[in-house]
């Protein structure tokens, strides 16, 4: 379908950006990498008066270091994520999950910010924001603020972005010392996922010293298992682990469609939370 009439503006810099889009008001809208706004423009669920396109804005891009976090520019690829050597050596749990992302036709022009701000809650990329603990900088015309993954994402397909303001980067805490693993379940390739759990565990002597899981597509926002994060404290073997995972889906509320029930979605975040957090200790 033939997208609907809209003006173009295509800003060299962070501070030209937000100008534009606060003229703009409700009826602007960013393209990023356009792999979820262009779908949504074609098929005719968005019509906005003005596009935005900040993919020549040079100061989003790049991965680098500051502290104990890593900051990557809002418009880092998942291509440039998945193969970035600080991002695979300080967030493993970020680059194995964004090779998920979709096929790599995909992964070469889509954007992590892109991603994040399109707030989709069956989207691989939120759920691992929120087990990292990472960090939103947006840029407003009063200025920068930060805010946490756990306040982003609001409800479904929308994120605490003002409609004047432009992400920018991604604060990730660096996870050195924790293992990892990103599992999901999609009927068939480059699909969506129907549940997907991407988990931290640090291990000490054996057993879980803690762990943080987060749940794709159970709930019209990215959720924590915090059920499961606290019965998994202390649990030293896989019995202990298959135990904790039954409480990965409560406080829940995936919904019903032709994927599956929410029954169905429940078992599966249980099933994926065991599997995953089994993997994560493998590797420690």
């Amino acid at each position: 379908m033939i997208p609907p009439a809209f003006d173009y503006a295509r800003p060299s810099s962070v501070d030209e950006a937000v100008r534009t889009l606060a003229d703009a008001g409700e009826e602007g809208k960013v393209l990023a990498g356009g792999q979820s706004l262009l779908p949504l423009l074609r098929l005719r669920l968005a019509f906005p008066e003005l596009v935005v396109d900040v993919g020549r804005i040079p100061e989003l891009r790049g991965v680098r270091e500051d502290g104990d976090a890593l900051v990557i520019g809002a418009m880092t690829t998942h291509h440039e994520v998945v193969h970035d050597p600080l991002v695979r050596r300080h967030a493993g749990l970020l680059a194995e999950a964004t090779a998920t992302v979709a096929d790599p036709a995909v992964r070469h022009r889509g954007t992590l910010g892109g991603s994040l701000a399109h707030a989709d809650p069956a989207g691989d990329l939120p759920a691992v924001a929120l087990a990292l603990d990472a960090e939103l900088v947006v840029a407003g015309p009063g200025g920068r603020r930060t805010i946490p993954a756990r306040e982003f994402f609001v409800d479904y397909l929308q994120s605490a972005l003002a409609p004047d303001e432009l992400l920018v980067e991604v604060r990730v805490p660096k996870t050195d010392g924790w293992s990892f693993h990103y599992e999901k379940f999609h009927p068939v390739a480059q699909s969506w996922a129907i549940v997907g759990v991407a988990a931290l565990v640090r291990g000490d002597g054996g057993h879980v010293a803690e762990a943080r899981i987060a749940l794709t597509n159970m709930g019209p926002t990215p959720l924590r298992a915090t059920a499961a994060e606290r019965a998994l404290s202390g649990a030293d073997g896989p019995e202990a682990v298959a135990r904790a995972a039954e409480a990965a889906a409560e406080d829940t509320r995936p919904a019903r469609d032709l994927a599956g029930s929410p029954e169905y979605r429940e078992h599966l975040a249980r099933v994926l939370t065991r599997r995953s957090v089994l993997t994560a200790l493998e590797r420690g």
